[in-house]
């Protein structure tokens, strides 16, 4: 029967526990605490923030399965076995999550709820309308699981949507583009720039500041992906010289954001303490049931990570 190894925070095990459970009963599930030889173990569910940072004995998995969405931090633990796969987690509670915090902040970027705010601050009646969202031009960077759902919800919105992925996608209603110049075409046209592409050597600094320089004047960004994306210097000048209108930060470089950054105070910047989506043990159980199921029926597993692309 196959071993399943729960690698994730202590304060979550009962969760999981019952979720998994739930969905098959006959599972072979342990826990760090318990007594099980590491050889023994077929999956492995890996969190960086959990008890299991040393893989090495763990040289018999089949595969390794992040119960995080991001796999730079996976992928940066020397200790990984070279052979198995590395698994992705992709299930409905994320990618709904992930939907909803962007669709919600593209609305308030939209309507101008930062600049109404500060109105309402100084008692200013504004006599600012925002256009129809057909008029508002959204760029979705990363067109993954995350991406596309949240380019697909948008564009039922009536947003004229664009996304941008490194190889060619087809997505109903959104304007998909790819490459160099594909990137610098979404960048150029976006009002409201959203960042859900995964770390990687070419995304680090992607939004530096000659990319905000090509950005339009008056441009809001959202960044629901990895703080490293973004240049946070050459962000806060291009804030403070208004040539972009707002930053929604749900990541940021160092985290949690340390006491006395710029960014804590700044007029024009949100941050959420990295809440955009989380992975949830009662709908992410079912992606774990999946892999053991096709595991044990000798079918190839779902989600596998390119080791050499980071994602």
């Amino acid at each position: 029967m196959t071993r399943v190894l729960y690698g994730g925070k202590s304060a979550s095990a009962e969760a999981w526990r019952d979720a998994l459970l739930a969905l098959k009963p006959d599972l072979n599930l342990v826990m760090p605490s318990d007594n099980y030889a590491p050889d023994d173990v077929d999956i492995v569910l890996y969190e960086p923030s959990g008890p299991i940072q040393d893989m090495t004995p763990y040289k018999n998995v089949a595969a390794i399965q992040s119960l995080w969405a991001g796999v730079e931090t996976l992928l940066g633990n020397e200790t990984l076995p070279t052979e198995p796969p590395l698994l992705r987690m992709v299930e409905d509670g994320l990618t709904f999550g992930m939907t909803e915090y962007v669709v919600g902040h593209v609305f308030r970027a939209h309507l101008g709820v930062i600049a109404q705010q500060a109105d309402q601050a100084r008692e200013i009646w504004g006599t600012w309308n925002p256009p129809l969202a057909s008029d508002r031009r959204v760029g979705i960077i990363g067109l993954g699981a995350l991406g596309r759902d949240s380019a697909e919800a948008l564009a039922q919105l009536r947003f004229d949507v664009s996304g941008w992925s490194r190889t060619p996608k087809d997505i109903s209603g959104v304007r998909c583009l790819s490459g160099e110049g594909g990137f610098q075409q979404i960048i150029s046209e976006s009002d409201i720039l959203v960042l859900l592409a995964p770390l990687t050597p070419e995304t680090e600094n992607l939004i530096n500041a000659k990319n905000l320089a090509a950005m339009p004047k008056g441009a809001h960004i959202i960044n629901a992906a990895r703080g490293q994306l973004i240049d946070e210097d050459a962000l806060l000048v291009a804030l403070d010289a208004g040539h972009i209108a707002t930053a929604t930060l749900d990541v940021m470089c160092t985290e949690p954001l340390p006491q006395g950054h710029p960014f804590w105070k700044h007029p024009k910047v949100t941050i959420t303490p990295h809440i955009a989506s989380v992975t949830r043990p009662e709908t992410a159980a079912k992606t774990v049931i999946t892999q053991v199921e096709r595991f044990e029926t000798g079918q190839p597993f779902l989600h596998k990570v390119c080791r050499e692309r980071g994602y």
